[in-house]
């Protein structure tokens, strides 16, 4: 087997295989299929990633199309939301269709199931249909209604259309078999009642056609080849090919349903409900809050497209279902972030330190790189004067051999400028150390070529000009549950889980070159993290996100 063959994922294997069997390379034709009630998540991108991923291997279209068949859940904001997700993931789609395009046809197609006698109206209640059906062990039994004669069928049906019943009274059930040993096929609904406004159709229609009829349907009308399901859709597949089977001319192409395992990552919930549990109670600010899965929110917290597309590759295509680790979509954000992120400095818990041989009203800019180890970056003037600030785990007074920052008695370098020395502190009555009084040796200069400049000291500090630093709103987000698996207890709700430390927010310095960032520049904050400017930036006030910090305190805290 060649190395090109043993890449290949089970998905492209089957279409390998397809096109071995005969099937033209030109009727490959793939679709993301998404329903417009709520945001798209990490799960999602996954989807997104492996159909327009097969598009472009294959040089095949792919079509957006939108699973619109449930009014009372979906809006045109979710739409919006999809398009501009998939768009700033890098694809493009093919088409843009939705289900409702096809709704005058699968309602002609079940007149037709009901002039064959396939299909009939059932006015039972929920409660007695479910009772009826059976279970996996226990074959179902029969409507009372299963035999009605097909004109009486299809009056109920037009009234159905007409208005003429209440939510819930009415459904048209496929009449395929309540012996069947797959539960789906036991005379499933096909048409249920809405009285809601579509956000497209409007209220042209008051019955919507059940997701498994629309969609095979909606493959076939499109000539889609693939269509690509989670798992928990396989068991749909026996009446996703009855359906298709009902309506399938030979002259055109068939599609096949084939699936793969969702992917779940820990630390967190993938199920639309439970997300728009907490937008609706507030628990998070909304939809695109840093904290939540959805793409817009990793969007907002700083994450790349390249880094969502890297995990969605290196996180693999499954035929069972597994929980991925959250630590490698951080990892994988780290890894992009420090090849493209520019390096600036900010102190997030400031203590001043006084220069006390540094002239009083002397300032000075230096050269500073955005990027110590890669070209192409540039650089930028950092200004530095008299007084600065240092982050307040980086000075002790005493400490050990094992401590390589500023301790009384010991030299430090800042970063792109001088080497330090702390002499003393002075403290308040709490104990807490205010301000550090230091010297620094006017020859030691970063990149000056004296031989002071290439004297070796083992710790290097970030820092900020006190007199030039801006003030910033940081929030540094964690992970929003503290548990591994929030929802995977049943005896208790997943929001028992959620991690109260999740955000912190904290006014912090940053450097003056940062006043020009703009929303979604992403920079690393040196020895620090990696943070991304928040839409809540305006004009007189910089707002940042922590995307991720450059240790994993998570992995230290599980050892």
């Amino acid at each position: 087997m060649s190395e090109e063959k043993k890449s290949l994922n089970f998905l492209e294997q089957i279409i390998e295989e397809d096109l071995a069997n005969g099937l033209p390379k030109e009727k490959l034709r793939f679709r993301f299929p998404p329903e417009p009630n709520g945001y798209l998540h990490i799960g999602h991108a996954a989807s997104i990633c492996l159909n327009f991923g097969l598009g472009l291997k294959y040089n095949a279209p792919v079509n957006l199309r939108f699973d619109d068949t449930n009014p009372a859940k979906e809006e045109q904001e979710y739409v919006d939301s999809i398009k501009y997700d998939v768009q700033w993931l890098g694809f493009k789609w093919d088409k843009e269709l939705y289900s409702s395009n096809y709704f005058q046809q699968l309602y002609d197609w079940a007149v037709a199931l009901i002039k064959e006698g396939k299909a009939y109206v059932d006015n039972q209640t929920s409660e007695e249909m479910a009772k009826q059906k059976g279970t996996p062990t226990e074959v179902g039994t029969n409507s009372p209604n299963r035999d009605r004669s097909v004109e009486e069928n299809l009056d109920l049906f037009l009234r159905m259309k007409n208005g003429e019943f209440e939510e819930g009274s009415h459904v048209l059930r496929a009449k395929i078999d309540m012996k069947h040993v797959n539960m789906h096929m036991r005379d499933p609904i096909m048409y249920r009642i809405l009285k809601r406004k579509h956000h497209r159709t409007g209220n042209d229609w008051c019955i919507y056609p059940m997701y498994d009829w629309t969609h095979g349907e909606s493959d076939y009308l499109e000539q889609i080849s693939h269509s690509i399901c989670t798992l928990e859709f396989k068991s749909h597949r026996d009446l996703y090919d009855w359906y298709v089977d009902q309506v399938y001319d030979a002259a055109k192409l068939r599609p096949k349903q084939r699936e793969f395992a969702r992917r779940n990552l820990s630390y967190t919930v993938m199920s639309k409900r439970k997300l728009l549990q907490l937008v609706e109670e507030k628990i998070v600010t909304g939809w695109d809050d840093p904290r939540m899965p959805t793409i817009s929110g990793l969007r907002r917290r700083g994450y790349t497209p390249e880094s969502i597309k890297i995990f969605s590759e290196t996180a693999g295509i499954s035929k069972r279902d597994n929980v991925t680790d959250v630590a490698l979509l951080e990892h994988c954000i780290k890894d992009d972030l420090n090849k493209t992120a520019p390096r600036v400095m900010a102190v997030l818990d400031p203590v001043k330190v006084i220069i006390t041989n540094y002239p009083e009203e002397k300032e000075e800019f230096l050269d500073a790189s955005y990027n110590d180890y890669e070209d192409g970056f540039g650089s930028r003037a950092v200004p530095f004067s008299r007084e600065i600030y240092i982050e307040k785990e980086d000075f002790r007074e005493e400490a050990n051999k094992k401590f390589f920052r500023l301790k009384l008695g010991s030299e430090v370098r800042l970063k792109n400028a001088y080497i330090i020395k702390a002499e003393s502190c002075l403290k308040d009555e709490n104990g807490e150390v205010t301000e550090i009084y230091c010297t620094y040796d006017e020859d030691s200069l970063s990149g000056s070529g004296t031989e002071a400049s290439k004297r070796k000291v083992k710790g290097t500090l970030h820092w900020v000009s006190a007199k030039h630093a801006v003030k910033a709103e940081v929030r540094v987000y964690d992970r929003l549950f503290t548990d591994e698996a929030p929802d995977g207890h049943k005896d208790k709700d997943f929001k028992e889980f959620l991690n109260p430390e999740s955000l912190t927010v904290i006014d912090a310095f940053v450097e003056p070159s940062l006043k020009t960032a703009k929303v979604l520049d992403r920079f690393q904050f040196q020895r620090l993290g990696y943070f991304c400017v928040d839409k809540d930036t305006t004009s007189t006030k910089l707002v940042f996100n922590r995307t991720v910090p450059l240790r994993d305190s998570w992995t230290k805290m599980d050892n």
